[in-house]
């Protein structure tokens, strides 16, 4: 197995490297959150929460995605500007960024316990404050009408974009090459970031944004479990320097692109039904439903959560740009195959008591959650 010098380079946390990284990320925030606030941006309206309430959304993460983008360029170009210190000072920004979601999340407790639209989320086996801190105690909480459920998506995945840049930065800079397995984890990286971006409106349909309140479980799943979990694979394609055989690269290639659309368009397939009902085109069909309620065309008529089964193939595909000689690449398909067939279990609980007999009979449609004939 080859050693992985990148780790190397990393600094060991000091009082002084955090205050560093905060220094970073509080400014990193506040960029995020004016462009967010300034950039233009097309206004969709979302779809009615549990209680029949429709919210406005500005929608402009792509403009953001591309200034950021150019300000790196830019910066490289013209004053030297390098991501290496991301990787040299990696756990101080790891745990400056938990620091910074145990704040927010206090401060979203606080600003949802004083606020008219306060909405305790109930769970009775637990404290109702710490309820309200770790689910959130606020369902929408907006400052300067920025929403901050949606705010938050920015700097989590912009923050992903640039991790995984000082990775191939490293590479460059150590090697004097980028190998063509990096160049596949970096535009495999970049379809699925860019794949969000050009259709972002479709999240204003998801679970969290419709129904989640926002707290800490949320606030740090965005800061810190997607930006340090998702880049972990560059740990080892930093050094990872030879070529996979061809046969290899065109298998992974194929799967990521096979496993890409099978997840964003059976997301888009749902967003579109909910957006246009009947008037819907599902491949190049009317949609079929269950007493218009429930979508059985496209991918939802095969399977009840393809979208996971294509997100988490994706992530496979991307681990697999270090082949098969470190296990750590493998820790994210891994986990999210957990997380996500543990969500199927909880949306199918949850169908079945809103829809009752009709969810069976879904189901004997689209008979698996996730795994064609197993699971």
């Amino acid at each position: 197995m080859q050693v992985n010098s990148t780790f190397g380079i990393m600094q060991e946390s000091t009082w002084d490297s955090v205050c560093f990284a905060l220094k970073w990320q509080i400014a990193y925030f506040i960029y995020m959150f004016a462009a967010t606030k300034l950039l233009p941006g097309k206004e969709f309206k979302g779809f009615p929460d549990p209680k029949g309430k429709v919210l406005m959304y500005k929608i402009n993460g792509l403009y953001t995605l591309i200034l950021t983008l150019a300000l790196i360029f830019l910066g490289k170009v013209f004053f030297n500007f390098t991501l290496i210190p991301l990787i040299e000072h990696f756990w101080s920004f790891f745990i400056a960024s938990n620091i910074l979601a145990f704040l927010f999340s206090f401060i979203l407790l606080i600003k949802g316990k004083l606020s008219l639209h306060y909405k305790p989320h109930i769970q009775s086996w637990t404290p109702q404050l710490l309820n309200d801190w770790w689910f959130g105690s606020e369902q929408n909480p907006r400052i300067l009408n920025v929403d901050l459920k949606m705010y938050f998506y920015e700097p989590s995945l912009i923050g992903l974009q640039i991790f995984l840049l000082s990775f191939a930065e490293y590479q460059y800079n150590t090697y004097s090459i980028l190998s063509i397995n990096m160049i596949l984890f970096q535009v495999f990286w970049f379809m699925w970031l860019i794949t969000h971006y050009i259709r972002e409106d479709f999240m204003l349909s998801t679970w969290d944004i419709i129904a989640e309140n926002f707290g800490f479980m949320l606030v740090w799943g965005d800061i810190v479990y997607l930006p340090y979990l998702y880049c972990i694979g560059g740990w080892y394609l930093g050094d990872f320097v030879q070529n996979s055989s061809t046969v290899y690269l065109i298998f992974i290639t194929l799967l990521h692109f096979a496993s890409l659309y099978m997840y964003r368009d059976a997301n888009w397939q749902k967003d579109r039904y909910r957006r246009q009902g009947d008037k819907a085109i599902i491949w190049k069909k009317k949609p079929q439903t269950l007493q218009n309620k429930l979508l059985i065309s496209g991918w939802w008529g095969i399977g009840r959560h393809l979208n996971y089964t294509g997100e988490i193939l994706v992530y496979l595909s991307i681990a697999m740009c270090g082949e098969f000689k470190a296990f750590n690449n493998y820790i994210l398909p891994l986990s999210l195959f957990c997380l996500l067939t543990h969500r199927a279990t909880r949306d199918d609980k949850r169908c079945r008591e809103k829809y009752g007999k009709l969810w069976q009979e879904y189901c004997e449609i689209a008979k698996f959650k996730i795994i064609p004939f197993i699971f």
